[in-house]
């Protein structure tokens, strides 16, 4: 049950890149989690599958030698949906569909992505740690440094053009 949560079900084997895998299929559920409650559900969510994702990759990897073994994606998940609050929150301000902020959503996508891969400053600090925390944290902070470029981007998008 543990495993089968760590890997998101079938998602954490499809190759190449289980972790761009398991990021698409956040997408998707965060945006069915977003239609059913808005931003407060898929705040709550991401806090839940936050917490269930540190306890089964706990599981899943005890007495393992790979500790990180690439199949695990309920990391990618809480992350892809730390990225995505700006999108959620952004689509339920301006009354709209979670889909309408498309630019957001391919923002938060490919910047997780980017951070998660490429790792840097306190997202490697994180990777480098062991056990849950270790697998968990690189990919919250890539969410939330994500979530960062995703709101500046959007500010900077909005801004009034020309003068006065």
């Amino acid at each position: 049950m543990m495993r089968a949560i760590a890997t998101l079900g079938p998602i954490g084997h499809f190759r190449p890149g289980p972790g761009t895998w398991g990021s698409a299929a956040a997408i998707l559920l965060a945006w069915a989690i977003h239609a059913l409650g808005g931003f407060g559900l898929f705040f709550a969510a991401t806090l839940a599958v936050t917490g269930l994702g540190w306890w089964a990759v706990s599981e899943a990897t005890r007495g393992q030698a790979d500790k990180d073994p690439s199949e695990i994606v309920i990391d990618e998940v809480a992350g892809q949906w730390i990225a995505l609050w700006p999108v959620s929150f952004g689509a339920q301000m301006a009354g709209t569909d979670f889909w309408a902020l498309w630019p957001g959503i391919v923002t938060a996508f490919v910047a997780f992505r980017l951070f998660d891969i490429l790792k840097p400053g306190p997202v490697g600090w994180a990777d480098r740690q062991e056990g849950a925390f270790g697998v968990m944290a690189d990919d919250l902070i890539a969410g939330w440094l994500a979530a960062m470029v995703v709101a500046v981007l959007a500010v900077i998008a909005h801004l009034p053009m020309g003068g006065s």
